[in-house]
């Protein structure tokens, strides 16, 4: 390597080190970063399930207690009650939970109702009663649906939905002629229905809280079939709809709204039970009574469809 060669390349180290030193020197632009600081944004749960399509997030949260399958075909059918029931419920704009077995204090803890349809589940463990009397005391509600009051101690369900139906007893018309007559047209809950009839079962001997608490929607007369003949109940005036409201010791103000038909399946689309049952669980809850019944679900618009010329 001649001189001048040494000579030019100090040159262009020095002008190197030159511009470096002028770098440092002079602010430069910052890399570009995600909006918001990091603690800010949580990482998604992997294991969270996705939403379900067409749920109400923001609706008021049933649990659906169900049984297994009794009686004969169409009749007592619980599991069916807990498939469809769940859909409309989901379609009227609540969130459903539910099962056979009866709930446990974490199911029940974002619950507003619990809908009872299940043969004697008036038959209760400790722990049962003890997670029940929990939730009516947070101001739970319930709604019981046909013989689901039925039990060992018809006075223990009556201090919680307005009467309980003693087990083993003949206190039913079997299938006979259910014809309602409502009392309290202007209430709510029976808004646009008048006196209509139903084939199923109607009950007497009942026993009733000894409350005033029991506010009755509609009453039957008690059909003659072999069962009511036997007994002498022939005619006899029974409630058969009818609200409950209460508060258990140390507890807050909580509601019951009570059918006592549904022996036969059939009956839980008629048009007038629908409507009815969806007005009395909003009214249980402590919602608008008619919030399910009005609900409307958003309008999803329709995806676009890929152009296949582009």
């Amino acid at each position: 390597m001649n001189k001048k060669t040494i000579i030019w390349c100090s040159a262009a180290v020095g002008a190197l080190a030159l511009l470096a030193s002028w770098q440092v020197g002079v602010a430069q632009p910052a890399a570009p970063v995600a909006p918001g600081p990091a603690a800010a944004r949580p990482a998604a749960d992997p294991n969270a399930a996705p939403p379900i399509p067409g749920q109400n997030l923001a609706g008021m949260h049933v649990y659906i207690r169900a049984g297994l399958k009794t009686h004969g075909v169409g009749y007592h059918d619980y599991p069916q009650f807990l498939a469809d029931w769940s859909k409309i419920l989901t379609e009227h704009g609540a969130v459903v939970d539910g099962s056979y077995h009866a709930p446990f204090a974490q199911e029940l803890a974002n619950t507003d109702v619990i809908l009872l349809f299940k043969g004697d589940a008036g038959y209760m463990s400790a722990r049962e009663k003890a997670d029940l009397e929990a939730f009516v005391k947070r101001g739970g509600g319930i709604v019981v649906v046909h013989d689901s009051l039925c039990g060992p101690d018809p006075a223990y369900m009556a201090g919680l939905v307005g009467a309980g139906k003693k087990h083993g007893e003949t206190n039913f018309t079997n299938e006979a002629k259910v014809a309602y007559t409502i009392v309290d047209k202007a209430n709510p809950i029976m808004k646009g229905m008048s006196d209509f009839t139903l084939d199923d079962e109607s009950f007497y001997s009942m026993t009733w809280a000894p409350s005033s608490a029991v506010h009755v929607l509609a009453t039957v007369v008690t059909d003659k079939t072999p069962a009511s003949v036997r007994t002498g109940h022939v005619g006899e005036v029974v409630p058969q709809i009818w609200t409950y409201e209460h508060t258990l010791a140390g507890g807050k103000p909580a509601r019951a709204f009570v059918w006592m038909q549904g022996h036969t399946y059939a009956n839980m689309i008629n048009p007038n039970v629908q409507p009815m049952l969806l007005r009395g669980i909003a009214w249980a809850g402590k919602h608008p009574v008619d919030e399910l019944v009005d609900y409307k679900p958003p309008v999803v618009a329709p995806r676009a469809r890929p152009n296949p010329a582009g």
